[in-house]
């Protein structure tokens, strides 16, 4: 069992920054694969960005050059640095990790084996 804790939501102006974490229990932590999602209201759970265990990374395009994934796997901890915002950015973002192979369409919600319950980014114009 894994538990994942997000942290780091809240309300921003259009153009600032939030800085969103994920505390993950596990001894292992530095072989998960750990991705972001959002959804927004009415909208379905929607891709963000992927760390894998190498350290490699991969973000959905509208999160390119805005958004940062990092992880400090001596705190098992991921981040994910969000600047730039817009209003479209609104959502609850969800942390999740795949802690043993599932797939490596890591852009899919199946990919991943647990969840966090989520923290809530506002983004005001």
């Amino acid at each position: 069992q894994v538990l994942l804790v997000e942290s780091g939501g809240g309300l921003v102006q259009a153009g600032g920054s939030l800085r969103l974490s994920c505390v993950a229990s596990g001894r292992t932590f530095s072989s998960y694969a750990m991705g972001w999602f959002r959804q927004a209201p009415g909208k379905e759970r929607e891709f963000v960005a992927v760390i894998r265990g190498s350290g490699a990374s991969t973000y959905y395009a509208d999160s390119q050059g805005r958004f940062t994934i990092s992880r400090d796997n001596s705190k098992n901890t991921v981040y994910l640095q969000m600047n730039s915002l817009k209003p479209e950015d609104t959502a609850v973002y969800y942390c999740a990790a795949q802690t043993r192979y599932i797939s490596s369409r890591y852009e899919a919600a199946y990919a991943y084996n647990y969840w966090g319950p989520g923290t809530q980014v506002t983004v005001s114009s």
